[in-house]
């Protein structure tokens, strides 16, 4: 097949992926998010250039179909992951080096997709997703005022339910590394396994139990500590979100790492996937273990407890 066949071929994928992502409810999520696929492989097959000019058209025909600022938000937002995905297979890079700079990528471009409907607009998306929840949240209050619930639970819930939407205010940018994050762990998947089908070779990332990651997180973590606590003492409110966002991102990136941990151990143990599974499911169920997965994450970040174990098991 020519890389123009080919290239009309991919091009019209998305455009009804697109058309999927827009009008189906919950199947349009899925859509969305696999949107960049049929960029990834055409630039992997045919470069980088047809890559770009699959997406331009792409672009083009989703704004006559649909809208165009619709059109250009998708298009800013997710083919930047598909473009560095591709980009990095077809270039043969380490399997962390294209994870980490599509990363980067999918990060920057779900920003500059915000950034253009506030250019645009001068309205935040992500105050628009508030208020609808916060709608939802008011119908359901309403309906169980009419159902006879007792009044001082309701007044309990809606206190909860207004900080729960404070510190999502104030989570903003976690949210949008969270979203970057699951653009291309979802690409990536799903890419790979249809690369593998396709006969092209792909080199995989370590395995689930080898992940480490940079003991930069523990000194975000400090860094987190004292930018809440001065923030918080001091009322400067800048100085608290950011930390947040930063204690947020260390804990989350010491649970990876603890989990990481964990299975190494079931491994070592000759535990049953079965069992480990049970484990991780049971800690995601508990708060408190939660939190003492993190934190043992990011000490393992510091102390390396994988390695200290092997050679005590060698010494013996």
């Amino acid at each position: 097949m020519t890389p123009l066949t080919e290239s009309g071929l991919l091009t019209a994928l998305t455009v009804i992926m697109a058309l999927m992502a827009v009008y189906l409810p919950v199947l349009g999520m899925v859509a969305a998010l696999l949107w960049a696929v049929p960029i990834i492989l055409l630039v992997v097959r045919h470069g980088l250039r047809w890559g770009i000019m699959a997406v331009v058209v792409s672009a083009v025909i989703m704004a006559v179909l649909i809208e165009p600022m619709l059109s250009l938000r998708m298009t800013i937002s997710f083919a930047p992951t598909g473009l560095a995905l591709g980009y990095g297979f077809r270039q043969g890079w380490p399997a962390v080096r294209i994870f980490a700079v599509t990363l980067v990528v999918s990060i920057l471009a779900k920003m500059a997709g915000m950034a253009l409907v506030f250019a645009l607009t001068s309205v935040n998306p992500m105050d628009l997703q508030q208020e609808g929840m916060q709608e939802s949240f008011d119908a359901t209050f309403e309906l169980y005022e009419t159902l006879g619930m007792n009044q001082t639970e309701l007044d309990t819930a809606k206190g909860q339910v207004t900080e729960a939407m404070s510190l999502i205010s104030m989570l903003v940018p976690l949210i949008l590394v969270l979203m970057g994050l699951m653009d291309t762990v979802v690409n990536y998947i799903i890419a790979t396994r249809v690369m593998k089908r396709l006969g092209i070779s792909v080199k995989q990332m370590p395995p689930f139990s080898e992940w480490r990651l940079p003991q930069a997180f523990i000194y975000l973590m400090g860094f987190a500590l004292v930018g809440m606590y001065w923030g918080g003492t001091r009322e400067i409110e800048l100085l608290y979100q950011i930390s947040l966002n930063a204690n947020m991102l260390a804990l989350m990136a010491g649970l990876l790492q603890g989990l990481s941990l964990l299975v190494c151990l079931g491994n070592h143990f000759h535990v049953s996937r079965l069992v480990k599974g049970i484990v991780i499911l049971f800690v995601f169920t508990n708060g408190f273990l939660l939190q003492i997965v993190a934190f043992t994450g990011l000490f393992d970040m510091a102390f390396d407890y994988r390695r200290r174990f092997g050679r005590a098991n060698r010494n013996q």
